[in-house]
């Protein structure tokens, strides 16, 4: 799980994610729950992290809501959310 599983941030500022398991987990952002004109491809960190440690960083410069997910385990319901104020 993504803890905490929704985060909030001003304009500008930036997220980082790190892999606390020994899982190989990833952040990909959803194009359909993204604020308009936002690329998720851009945001989203495909390459898996697969260790301990291993981290991604994203800055936001949109304000509104970002949901994402973890590829190998979507279907277990890792997800999240960031809100840009």
């Amino acid at each position: 799980a993504f803890v905490p599983s929704t985060v909030t941030i001003k304009k500008g500022e930036s997220v980082t994610w790190v892999n606390n398991a020994a899982y190989p987990h990833n952040v990909v952002f959803d194009e359909d729950a993204v604020p308009a004109g936002v690329n998720a491809d851009k945001l989203s960190h495909e390459d898996l992290l697969n260790g301990p440690g291993d981290s991604v960083s994203t800055k936001f410069d949109t304000p509104g809501t970002y949901e994402y997910y973890c590829e190998p385990h979507q279907g277990a319901g890792m997800q999240g959310k960031v809100v840009v104020e």
